[in-house]
């Protein structure tokens, strides 16, 4: 072995150490970063070719770091009751982010707000989060990623597409009776009120011997108006058409233009025949006027929803996870976020709390998996070595300086 081998060996030990410092500053300087994952630099030996057996000179190799991200491993949720838009995941999975020029990313860092000047969701990085658009009818399309945006939803309504109505009718009424007569108020896509009329009387005979039918008849802001039904009660007054009942269906007209219309389906399979006075059981429908959203609401699964001041939700946006094979190996860049390699397997895009993926908590966010006692301990350990390394390498110059004194 040379003193220059001894010396250059030193020098690469100090170097690792340096990097190994390195991660320990920024560790600690991100203890309190969101969804921060503790960097650790791994050594590993590098060996020059000795002759050692044959009696040759042993030849001093070198040490060499890398550096590796914990990136799976999970940090600790802290609930922040400062508003829903922080979001945590508990679980596998990534948020999906892109940032100001449209790049996209992954991320954990869920401290998202609402930004002034476009309505966007973003992180305190500048990510904006993605998500799949749901339309008013509730169809989520999962065509193309877009930025989550709150302000898309600060008036809401909801059309009228199912209502369920039951009642007992009077086993003793006849076809001369007035008919018994409910109202419902749907809303059409403006979210106006549309009023649709349900009007019940006895046939005086039935098309099968030992029923008893009812027409029931639906009027008001529909068309064609009126438009019919015929419920066919056995012996027992149970209702034989039940099947049927539940799908009956009317056509909701919209109350600035006539012509068009939304289809209301209105399920009649609970209606039931007694010897006793018309009783309304049940008369339910879906659907809300335009009303200003007063709040968001965000479930384990991504939904986001518009919250109104009659306390109604509107699902307006999905939030998506994306989730590699191994998370590990995703390369980290500015801003606490990872984009995809080779190394890392392509990217997937799954539904949170299904699927193997986590679930989105709403109120909290995930905390750095940085230790600071255990960083501190490595600061110390890495110290000592550094020291150690320092002091082979003045050693090999002491030595040197003797070798050249022999000259002298």
């Amino acid at each position: 072995m040379s003193l220059y081998g001894m010396m250059r060996t030193s020098v690469s030990g100090m170097s690792a150490q340096a990097n190994l410092l390195s991660t320990v500053g920024d560790n600690i300087a991100n203890a309190s970063t969101t969804g921060y994952k503790a960097a650790s630099a791994d050594f590993s030996s590098v060996m020059l070719q000795s002759e050692t057996s044959s009696g040759g000179d042993y030849q001093s190799g070198a040490v060499k770091t890398s550096i590796s991200y914990g990136i799976s491993t999970q940090g600790t949720l802290d609930y922040t009751s400062k508003t829903t838009t922080d979001l945590a995941i508990q679980g596998d999975g990534f948020f999906l982010v892109t940032d100001s020029s449209g790049a996209s990313a992954l991320t954990r860092a869920g401290d998202f707000t609402q930004d002034a000047s476009t309505g966007n969701l973003v992180n305190s990085a500048g990510y904006n989060l993605m998500g799949y658009a749901i339309s008013s009818d509730g169809t989520v399309d999962t065509t193309s990623l877009v930025p989550v945006n709150i302000d898309n939803a600060t008036v809401t309504s909801a059309v009228s597409t199912e209502a369920t109505f039951s009642a007992v009718l009077p086993s003793t009424a006849t076809s001369s009776d007035d008919a018994l007569t409910t109202s419902l108020t749907a809303y059409d896509a403006l979210g106006s009120e549309r009023t649709v009329t349900l009007s019940m009387t006895k046939n005086a005979t039935a098309t099968t011997s030992g029923t008893t039918e009812w027409t029931v008849e639906a009027t008001g802001d529909i068309d064609p108006t009126p438009t019919t039904f015929t419920l066919i009660f056995d012996s027992s007054g149970n209702l034989t058409n039940a099947d049927a009942a539940s799908a009956f269906s009317v056509s909701v007209t919209n109350s600035q233009d006539s012509t068009v219309t939304s289809a209301l389906t209105i399920d009649l399979s609970g209606m039931t025949q007694k010897d006793m006075d018309y009783s309304v059981l049940t008369s339910d429908i879906d659907g809300s006027a335009a009303s200003v959203l007063s709040d968001i609401s965000i479930d384990t699964d991504g939904t986001v929803y518009a919250v109104n001041d009659d306390g109604d939700q509107f699902a307006i946006f999905k939030i998506p996870l994306g989730y590699v094979t191994s998370p590990d190996n995703l390369t980290p860049i500015t801003g606490n976020a990872y984009t995809v390699n080779q190394e890392s397997g392509s990217l997937q895009i799954g539904t949170a709390d299904s699927g193997g993926l986590g679930s989105i908590v709403s109120g909290a966010t995930e905390g750095s998996t940085v230790d600071t006692a255990s960083e501190l301990t490595t600061m110390i350990v890495s110290q000592r070595d550094y020291t150690a390394n320092s002091k082979v390498f003045q050693t090999g110059t002491e030595l040197l300086d003797v070798l050249m004194n022999l000259k002298r």
